[in-house]
């Protein structure tokens, strides 16, 4: 009996080295998938350095500021974790904190490399340089240090080029605290346009052809590390009139089904109702969307129209030969793990039966792949209704939350920037003007009491 207890422990000693190995074994493949995923800080530019140089001045120092107060925050907390780990090793050895102080004694050879050290001259100092260089070279050293501190940071921060729309571009640092909504108003302030609603940032693919806007609430530095590092993709800020159309116009996803004229005709107070009874009840209601579609089949060439419905837990189809019954349809897509993407040229690209198709792929997909959903529609205006319901069934109150957010600060700004036009005028004496540049009767000087109107024109004459 002995000698097989003895065997079970050897084998359970085993075991235990075996699963230490291969724990060390797992460990630099982790370190490396972490590292690269640190190494990869900016977006839109080729190396690191280049995106630096491109940040502005104030930019950069603040980038360098903001990494300072990260490291010396870790640095707390490791002396702090240093200093109990020290105290709890004194209280376990019960030596004296004395005891810890007494240094050693100097050897010669120490002695001797300080007598050397002191008695050999000091180095001369640097030769200054032209103011311009001076600039250059503190911005190359601020660089260095940057791209040092990066390394380090605890916070993912990610150093982004912004395309405009006239094709010039922006350098923003972003780090992972930031949302779309925190990078949209720093893009206000850098260039001065105006605080529309209708702003967006919004991602491209040239290899699949793709674009996507993102929205309000997301932390832009998610989808981002999710590219490539060779990766074409560009991020462009510009206007689309559609971001909330859901929200403006809600009757034209609510009441498709309905006549156009009775749809265009419809009251604000009655699109207000309809927003009211869909987000704020008890539970979100999506619009009851159903139609046909075309799909691209999986592997193949060729589109087939399919009958698609959209419910809140994703996308369905009917069969061939079902009815749309509940229990006959069939799950195409469930919307938790994918994003929704419109298209251009697909025409061309894939022989769509028309141009107006969008695609359905998780946003780590960057190439093709079997795992994308292709869909196209027949026009414009069902293409809009698909795409805007399936981000409402997505995002649910949330959507409707970033929609009142930016009618908030839109309206806040545009009063703030109303106040502080206006000329500034001697509270004494007020001047009011008419639309006709002439002043109000009311405000003009009374005239003394002995005045006598001349005669209106023409009096006396005959006419």
């Amino acid at each position: 009996m002995d000698d097989i207890d003895s065997m079970f422990t050897d084998l359970l000693g085993e075991m235990d080295l075996l699963t230490q190995s291969l724990g060390y074994e797992m460990e630099p493949s982790e370190m490396s998938s972490s590292s690269q995923r640190e190494n990869n800080f900016s977006i839109g530019f080729t190396d690191l350095n280049e995106s630096l140089n491109a940040l502005e001045d104030h930019d950069l120092d603040a980038l360098m500021a903001d990494l300072g107060s990260d490291l010396s925050e870790t640095e707390e907390k490791l002396n702090a974790t240093k200093t109990g780990h020290v105290h709890t090793q004194q209280h376990k050895s019960g030596y004296s904190t004395q005891q810890q102080h007494v240094q050693a004694p100097i050897s010669l050879s120490q002695m001797s490399s300080l007598a050397s050290s002191s008695s050999s001259l000091p180095p001369e100092p640097p030769k200054p340089l032209p103011p311009g260089e001076a600039e250059a070279q503190a911005k190359t050293d601020k660089i260095k240090l940057a791209l040092e501190k990066l390394k380090e940071a605890k916070v993912k921060k990610l150093v982004v080029k912004v395309m405009m729309s006239d094709g010039s571009s922006k350098t923003l640092m972003v780090d992972e605290r930031q949302t779309v909504r925190d990078v949209l108003d720093n893009l206000f302030e850098k260039t001065h346009c105006d605080f529309s609603m209708d702003w967006s940032l919004c991602e491209t693919n040239p290899e699949l052809q793709t674009e996507r806007g993102f929205e309000d609430h997301e932390y832009l530095v998610e989808p981002l590390s999710a590219w490539t590092r060779d990766s074409k993709n560009q991020i462009i800020f510009l206007l689309r009139p559609n971001k909330y159309l859901f929200f403006k116009d809600p009757q034209i996803f609510y009441l498709w089904k309905k006549d156009q004229k009775c749809i265009n005709e419809i009251k604000e107070r009655h699109k207000e109702l309809l927003l009211k009874e869909n987000f704020d009840g008890p539970s979100l209601i999506v619009p009851d969307l159903e139609g046909l579609l075309y799909l691209r089949e999986d592997g193949k060439k060729s589109w087939k129209r399919r009958y698609f419905l959209l419910r809140a837990s994703g996308i369905y189809y009917v069969p061939k030969g079902k009815t749309k019954t509940s229990r006959d349809l069939a799950c195409f897509i469930q919307l938790d793990k994918v994003n929704i993407y419109t298209t251009t040229d697909y025409k061309q690209k894939y022989k769509a039966p028309s141009d107006f198709c969008f695609i359905l792929k998780h946003p780590q997909i960057q190439k093709e792949s079997q795992y994308i959903r292709f869909l196209c529609c027949d026009d414009e205006h069902t293409l809009s209704l698909w795409v805007n319901s399936i981000r409402v069934a997505k995002y649910g109150a949330t959507l409707y939350k970033n929609y009142q957010m930016a009618v908030r600060r839109a309206s806040t700004i545009s009063s703030t920037l109303h106040l502080t036009s206006l000329p500034a005028s001697s509270p004494s004496t007020p001047t009011v003007h008419r639309a006709n540049g002439h002043t109000p009767q009311e405000d003009r000087p009374e005239p003394p009491p002995d005045f006598i109107p001349p005669p209106p024109p023409g009096w006396g004459s005959g006419v």
